[in-house]
């Protein structure tokens, strides 16, 4: 090694040194084992878009600067101190574990460099997910907004670089959690109970990229094993283009099937006997798509599908019951709310987003109910590739809980206002399109108990014209409407039918909620809650075995799934399988296993 490669890492590690010593998790709350391994100078550097992948980009996680001010002030002439991006400026990891509120808005700023190699490329600005409403400002002029706790969105930038050597990057968040009526889920000024914690600002990775003037935005798949086929619509940049699109489905390394067309239309590639993709071999086929200008390409991404079918159907005994792939099969698993006690919405690495499926497998369950939280896109490619179903929420909000009584004629909630009412279907169509392509989520859940239900019907009939390739369970023990493919009742603690529906799949969306509060692993020392207490480990897993035998016999009468209340306890929460901090499980896993599998095979075709 020579003098100049010493001084390098020397100045390399200096810096990461000095990173260090700028940022440090705060507050005393528990925390994962993986908060340890967070480095500022490498926040989660895996690439956030499986299904979109570039060769190509540059990871902008780390750390920013950030101010709190008034709202409607101007940009701050000086900022308070640096923010760990991209964890919620209230959680620890952040480094500053401030709450914003309605009245304020929370400011970042940092520099970016455009790497040489992409000369003569636009640059896009892609977020994965900032809660709520965010502007951003590329060398002090404002380039665009967007509304939307959950999802991504991208700018292409290219017009705003000006040839400078570095670029400024501002963004400016407002979110005013419950005292507004966008989508939010658990969030509340007030955390307690079944409520949590405010997430403002960046939540998910920020990153930059090199394309061509039209590039591909957007593709999805959708699979047909009755036919054989697989149905891929590519967008680009530029709508109208007659630049050619072409889909190369792979299987490892041999090309199986390709076909040529324009932006937009649906492309329809054929193979014979695909591989399908089930909870027990959840195979994927690889996918590359190229767009070409005067024969030359100018884009490309990789990407995967699979084939797998969602469906319901009639059985001899008269029962409507779920399918996957043309057979029964009961769909089992946890309320799972995706929260971390140090990251808050954001898990603190990969790993630790993969763990909660990982175990969620290995206590013998096969789906997953993603509750009113929509995940980076990464956690829907680990169920894809880990053999997992999901059924995706829509996150709650607006007006909160309201009831009507639990009849086929229970109301809606009719004091919306139109503004709400089209931010929830823009807000809900920007979550479809970012699952649309993932073969793990099977079901769409627009709303759950009546938390800010309105429009039921319609938003059914929407949902489904939207995505007619899977079931949509239209509220989740909420106030029941004739529509959709599922009727979904909450029972707590134990599982109970006290109504069913003929015409369509009965399902028990909730039940359990078996709290166990473990010293040392607790979000506060107060006000810890389930829906039923017990002192020990053995306690809690006979009760679950009671109830997992209990269900055996409402799957013969009936349900074909059921969710468990639920993965991991959640700050004031203790009825979790495992605690919070994800460092201890709260049953014995062999026991819990086998109760889980004697319930899926209840009805599991053979």
């Amino acid at each position: 090694m020579n003098t100049k490669q010493v001084s390098l890492m020397i100045c390399a590690t200096l810096v990461a040194i000095s990173a260090h010593s700028q940022w440090s998790p705060q507050g005393d709350k528990i925390k994962t084992q993986w908060a340890e391994q967070v480095n500022p100078q490498n926040v989660l550097p895996e690439y956030p878009r499986p299904l979109i992948e570039r060769s190509q980009w540059s990871n902008l996680n780390g750390l920013w600067d950030y101010a709190v001010t008034e709202r409607g002030a101007v940009e701050p002439a000086a900022f308070e101190g640096q923010i760990l991006v991209p964890f919620a400026v209230e959680s620890s990891l952040s480094g500053v574990m401030k709450e914003v509120g309605d009245k304020k808005e929370l400011w970042y700023h940092r520099e970016f460099t455009v790497p040489a190699a992409w000369k003569g490329k636009n640059v896009v600005l892609n977020f994965g997910a900032v809660d709520w409403k965010a502007d951003v400002f590329v060398n002090d002029i404002l380039i665009g907004s967007h509304k939307g706790g959950y999802t991504p969105f991208s700018f292409d930038v290219t017009p705003f670089l000006l040839g400078k050597a570095k670029h400024k990057l501002v963004v400016r968040v407002w979110d005013p959690t419950d005292r507004g009526f966008q989508p939010r889920g658990k969030q509340v000024n007030r955390p307690e109970g079944i409520w949590y914690t405010p997430v403002t600002g960046i939540w998910q990775t920020v990153w930059i990229e090199p394309v061509a003037v039209n590039h591909i935005t957007a593709v999805k798949t959708v699979p047909d094993i009755d036919s054989k086929t697989l149905n891929i619509t590519v967008s680009t940049s530029l709508c109208h283009s007659t630049d050619i699109i072409e889909a190369r489905l792979t299987d490892k390394g041999k090309t199986l099937a390709a076909a040529k067309g324009v932006a937009g239309y649906g492309l329809r590639l054929a193979i014979e006997n695909p591989t399908l993709w089930d909870v027990q071999n959840p195979y994927l086929y690889d996918l590359q798509i190229t767009v070409s200008s005067a024969g030359k390409t100018i884009d490309e991404v990789k990407s995967y599908a699979a084939f797998r079918k969602i469906s319901t159907k009639r059985g001899d005994d008269g029962l409507v019951r779920l399918q996957l792939n043309n057979k029964d099969l009961f769909q089992y698993g946890p309320l799972d709310q995706g929260w971390w006690p140090d990251g808050l919405y954001t898990a603190p690495t990969d790993e630790a987003l993969l763990f909660d499926i990982k175990k969620t497998k290995e206590w013998g369950f096969n789906m997953i109910r993603k509750h009113v939280k929509v995940e980076p896109a990464r956690w829907y490619y680990h169920c894809d590739r880990e053999g997992m179903l999901v059924w995706q929420d829509m996150p709650s909000g607006d007006l909160g809980n309201h009831w009507a009584p639990h009849q086929y004629n229970g109301g809606t909630d009719k004091d919306r206002t139109q503004e709400s009412r089209d931010n929830y279907y823009a807000e809900w169509k920007e979550i479809m399109d970012l699952c649309i392509s993932n073969p793990s989520v099977v079901v769409w859940v627009p709303f759950n108990e009546g938390w800010g239900q309105f429009d039921t019907e319609k938003t059914v009939e929407w949902t489904k014209i939207y995505d007619p390739s899977r079931l949509v369970n239209p509220a989740s023990g909420g106030n029941h409407r004739r529509c959709g493919d599922i009727f979904d009742l909450h029972n707590y603690p134990n599982p109970n039918m006290y109504l069913f529906d003929a015409e369509r799949v009965n399902v028990l969306g909730e039940y359990g909620g078996i709290g166990l509060a473990k010293e040392s692993h607790l979000w506060w020392d107060k006000r810890n809650w389930g829906y039923v207490q017990f002192k020990n480990e053995d306690e809690v897993t006979a009760e679950y075995v009671k109830y997992a035998k209990e269900l055996k016999d409402l799957v013969k009468r009936g349900y074909s799934a059921a969710v468990y209340t639920q993965t991991t306890d959640v700050e004031g929460e203790v009825n979790g399988l495992m605690t919070y901090d994800r460092k201890l499980i709260k049953i014995k896993e062999a026991e819990v296993r086998k109760a889980n599998q004697d319930v899926i095979q209840q009805l599991t075709s053979k």
